[in-house]
């Protein structure tokens, strides 16, 4: 059930992307104006799911992602990141004056590999993230979540069902779909972006 292999990031592949999900945000909530990276190449323009998170003070400030994203990696770390900020309806819309107190955080995805009820206990916590499908409802959690949470491998697959709207033991029904991947994570904190906070300038990436 091991999710399968994409192209593995560089350490410097996972600096673009966090210059570019920072000039994204800067470019939209601090001038609100449109810019959208070039696709880039190799891993960062293979289509790929991905999720960013944005922190300020320690505390979440968004979280939005595509699980599957038809545009190359770097478009689709920009998306997500102007989406973070913006419109995760459980936070009020980004501020300039936020902007240069958030980190942000990006996960990339492995494609989904579909999982079965029976097969529930070869879910790693800290190395699988869980997706629940059934019918029009939909959840995902992240790897990390269920580390940060402590959760067991029961309460983690819960928790994915009552993401999506579902009753805690959805999971196990016949007609419920679950996926497993895994997500390559990396961060401003880890990684500092060669990109100014407040002009949000990224060498080598242009607007179209």
């Amino acid at each position: 059930m091991s999710p399968h292999a994409s192209q593995s990031l560089s350490k410097e592949d996972q600096r673009v992307l966090l210059e570019i999900a920072r000039r994204a945000i800067v470019e939209a909530i601090v001038h609100n104006r449109a810019w959208r990276p070039e696709r880039g190449r190799d891993a960062i323009a293979e289509p790929r799911g991905v999720f960013v998170t944005l922190e300020r003070r320690g505390k979440l400030r968004g979280c939005v992602g595509q699980v599957a994203a038809p545009d190359p990696l770097a478009q689709a770390v920009a998306h997500c990141a102007i989406a973070a900020a913006r419109t995760d309806t459980r936070f009020s819309p980004v501020r300039p004056n936020e902007v240069a107190e958030l980190t942000i955080e990006i996960s990339v995805l492995s494609p989904m590999a579909p999982l079965e009820a029976i097969h529930s206990r070869q879910i790693e916590i800290g190395k699988h993230g869980l997706m629940v499908v059934c019918g029009p409802f939909r959840g995902v959690l992240l790897p990390q979540v269920a580390v940060e949470h402590r959760w067991t491998r029961e309460r983690f697959l819960q928790e994915t069902c009552d993401k999506a709207g579902l009753s805690e033991d959805a999971w196990k029904l016949p007609e419920t779909q679950l996926s497993c991947f895994t997500a390559e994570l990396f961060s401003e904190a880890a990684i500092p972006a060669g990109v100014s906070h407040s002009s949000g300038s990224v060498s080598g990436m242009g607007s179209v």
